[in-house]
């Protein structure tokens, strides 16, 4: 366990998908979070899918932008009805804000905007858990 980390925040349960094509920014995101939060790396949708089911169902998916340009803002319905009351954090560079924007529109609850920081990305994740560590879910140029 690294400084800083709570411990009640790393024993609550909770579990995260980390949704990206880019196997560095999978990478990434799980160093940051997994201390504090069961956090899997995925590459596919499919693979979500198939790991998703019964008790492995994911509280918060870190969804990265490639994902919206490939399958269009329906993934954030499918991944809805999948896994009901998950939370879905966009992750994008800021090229891609305005397909972050519009996947707001259409269900998902936050934006990480790269470059990603330890502390915002845990602040985020906790905020759409329910967990304190209140930011704005959204801080782009665009709004």
């Amino acid at each position: 366990m690294q400084i800083g980390v709570e411990t009640a925040k790393a024993v609550d349960q909770r579990r995260v998908f980390v949704l990206d094509e880019d196997e560095i920014v999978r990478a990434a995101l799980q160093f940051m979070l997994h201390d504090e939060i069961e956090t899997h790396e995925i590459a596919s949708i499919q693979e979500a899918y198939d790991k998703g089911v019964g008790w492995l169902k994911p509280d918060v998916v870190l969804l990265g932008a490639s994902f919206l340009k490939s399958n269009g803002v329906s993934i954030l319905k499918d991944l809805a009805e999948r896994f009901a009351g998950v939370r879905i954090l966009i992750v994008c560079d800021k090229a891609d804000e305005a397909l972050a924007v519009d996947a707001m529109k259409h269900g998902a609850h936050g934006i990480l905007v790269k470059p990603l920081k330890i502390e915002n990305v845990r602040q985020k994740v906790d905020t759409v858990l329910g967990r304190g560590g209140a930011k704005p879910l959204v801080q782009l140029g665009l709004l």
